[in-house]
């Protein structure tokens, strides 16, 4: 049954995440769930995105009963190792420099709720970079400077030309908030992106 009266809340203070949220055409507010995002002794970096995302929607979720919150998290990780993100040019060329001809996951966790219901998921990019020169770690960096970004490279844009490959189910997911698994559990919840968009 299709959901017309909907209170929809992305909960992220990311400009990423709200201009992905966009694409959907659908009225939305968001809030910044402010919740403490320290990993617990012994979790993964994937449990600890996964907790996170569900944390931040029902954390906003309980300010605002009867919303249907979408909470979000991603960890990049090389290994079983977390990757961060840089803050800086120097950490961002030692980033690259490790990564050059890597194989990396990127875990895009993602939750709905409305209070009553939680659905969650993890939807992984695998990112394989090509080897990097120096020069071309230096010049793309001095472009972009993507320090605020988990791997040092928006793949949205310039950080493209830094991969051999890529594979995903989702090719938004990359980007931090994976658009069809969201847009399947906005089904379940009674909102249909395709019908209920508006028209520009």
């Amino acid at each position: 049954m299709q959901n017309s009266t909907f209170s929809l809340i992305l909960a992220s203070s990311s400009k990423y995440r709200k201009m992905m949220l966009e694409r959907f055409q659908l009225p939305f507010t968001t809030h910044s769930p402010n919740i403490d995002e320290s990993p617990k002794p012994s979790e993964s970096p994937v449990e600890l995105a996964i907790r996170l995302s569900i944390e931040k929607a029902q954390a906003i979720s309980r300010q605002f009963p009867g919303a249907i919150v979408i909470g979000s998290d991603q960890v990049a990780t090389l290994g079983d190792s977390p990757i961060g993100k840089p803050g800086s040019f120097v950490k961002a060329q030692q980033q690259l420099a490790q990564l050059s001809g890597q194989h990396v996951q990127f875990h895009s966790a993602l939750a709905v709720t409305n209070g009553e219901k939680l659905l969650h998921t993890n939807v992984i990019t695998h990112c394989y970079f090509r080897e990097l020169s120096s020069a071309e770690i230096d010049h793309y960096l001095t472009v972009e400077q993507p320090f605020d970004t988990a791997g040092s490279a928006k793949a949205e844009a310039l950080g493209i030309t830094l991969m051999e490959r890529m594979t995903s189910d989702d090719p938004t997911a990359i980007i931090g908030l994976p658009l069809i698994a969201l847009a399947k559990m906005l089904r379940e919840f009674g909102i249909n992106p395709t019908l209920q968009a508006s028209a520009l």
